[in-house]
């Protein structure tokens, strides 16, 4: 008997939201769940399209030729309409087929994805035993009513535990990506990224992590990460990694014990990481930078402190300023993000978190909009209070104004970011000094950031 056949799919035209920062990641999701079937002898393969800049047409050719029982595509808000025109071609292809969407759209929103007669299945949720279950009762043709975690028809069944041990999850199966196409700032080295953790505890009403991963923190070993770490250095010649996590440095005295597992196994790596910047001081900072680190992305959100209380950040400016002080002064690159357009926010506001920014000095940043994502706090605010004026889901992009204040119209919120972007990136000094330290990295994203915006 041939094994069943699972093919995953990250759906065309879908990049990351930060391609504009010369940012092409791996569909981590989609490589964990692929490796727990092929560790249960399934026959998978992962198609990401979008990575290949696959057209359509190509996409239709490689399901025919591969003739799955089982198609599973990932979608996130934004890119939730080209994964439902996948699912459609995907049917259309592959009639007998087992069409399924998971991610975080389809978890919080899956009546919506149902509504479409081309859709099987939705799973909730964490995906990669819940896919395994799927995978073994849709072989044996029993009742899918049975496995914990999706909606079908108008089922839905019970919630799935979430992965205590996350050790016991197989590697992603890498091998099954183009590894050749991953890219961090427009970096020319082999990249990957990983996670350390899963689950975030602060809840910030903009982030819907805490929602599908919980808020208790469930941590890897720290073997297990830098056997990991190794493992991408000799089988796929990685040179950088991006950590993934919610907020990789939320433990100083774990990441401590990382950095010197890195030191001690001299590891030959570069890597970054998302972090929170009441949670770095110079001790740590000096040890992640002697342990490879090169880049740090931290949420700044808002120059005004009544606007970072009201979003759960937990944060404060003072905090702000010290860690991109001791992150300039290690020579740590560091990507600062805000948002423009939280409740609250104001003509004023936004005028003094442009400048705020530009205080920092920060080696680039990303200037947002507030999009109000299923499954967040902010959604269910933003929906209750009739603040959302975008319903077409591909513009939840961090790029439209999906949300207006009672000071900021959404005309106003897309000109402000205009004018951030233009106001950071196009000053003489800066751009001097990044091309001195980044140099063709740096003119790459300049050029990708500001054409992204202006197209926008």
């Amino acid at each position: 008997m041939d094994k069943m056949k699972i093919t995953f799919i990250n759906p065309p035209q879908t990049a990351s939201k930060y391609k504009f920062m010369g940012v092409i990641a791996p569909p981590l999701s989609l490589a964990y769940m692929a490796a727990v079937l092929e560790e249960n002898d399934f026959s998978v393969e992962i198609i990401d399209a979008a990575a290949l800049d696959m057209s359509w047409d190509h996409l239709k050719i490689a399901l025919k030729e591969s003739n799955p029982d089982i198609i599973a595509i990932t979608a996130l808000t934004p890119t939730i309409e080209k994964a439902l025109e996948t699912a459609k071609l995907s049917k259309n292809t592959c009639p007998k087929a087992l069409i399924v969407l998971g991610g975080y759209h389809p978890t919080f929103n899956y009546e919506e994805v149902l509504a479409n007669d081309f859709v099987n299945v939705v799973i909730r949720g964490e995906g990669e035993y819940t896919m395994l279950d799927l995978a073994k009762t849709f072989e044996k043709g029993e009742n899918l009513a049975n496995v914990k975690g999706i909606a079908f028809e108008d089922v839905v069944t019970s919630e799935r535990e979430l992965i205590r041990d996350l050790d016991e999850l197989p590697y992603p199966a890498r091998h099954l990506l183009p590894m050749d196409k991953y890219k961090l700032l427009n970096m020319d080295m082999k990249m990957s990224t990983m996670i350390t953790s899963r689950g975030c505890p602060m809840q910030c009403s903009f982030c819907s992590s805490a929602a599908m991963h919980g808020t208790k923190l469930r941590l890897r070993s720290i073997e297990s990460i830098i056997n990991e770490m190794e493992y991408l250095i000799k089988n796929f010649n990685v040179e950088t990694i991006a950590f993934m996590d919610d907020t990789f440095t939320l433990n100083k005295k774990r990441v401590i014990a990382i950095c010197d597992e890195i030191i001690k196994r001299d590891l030959k790596i570069f890597w970054g990481c998302t972090a929170r910047v009441d949670s770095l001081d110079k001790t740590v900072l000096k040890k992640m930078k002697e342990a490879g680190c090169i880049t740090l992305f931290l949420g700044v959100e808002s120059a005004d402190q009544q606007i970072l209380n009201g979003v759960g950040k937990k944060i404060t400016l003072k905090k702000v300023k010290e860690a991109f002080k001791i992150c300039k002064e290690e020579k740590i690159r560091t990507i600062a993000s805000v948002a423009f357009g939280m409740p609250g926010d104001t003509h004023k506001n936004i005028k003094k978190t442009i400048q705020f920014v530009k205080d920092l000095k920060p080696s680039y940043a990303i200037f947002s909009l507030a999009t109000p994502y299923p499954g967040t706090k902010f959604y269910k605010q933003a929906f209750e209070s009739n603040m959302i004026k975008i319903k077409d889901w591909s513009k939840y992009n961090l790029i439209s104004p999906i949300v207006d204040t009672l000071d900021c119209s959404l005309d106003d919120l897309r000109k402000y970011q205009t004018i951030a972007f233009c106001k950071f990136y196009l000053r003489p000094k800066y751009i001097i000094s990044q091309l001195i330290m980044d140099g063709p990295i740096f003119f790459k994203t300049i050029v990708k950031a500001m054409k992204h915006i202006l197209i926008h």
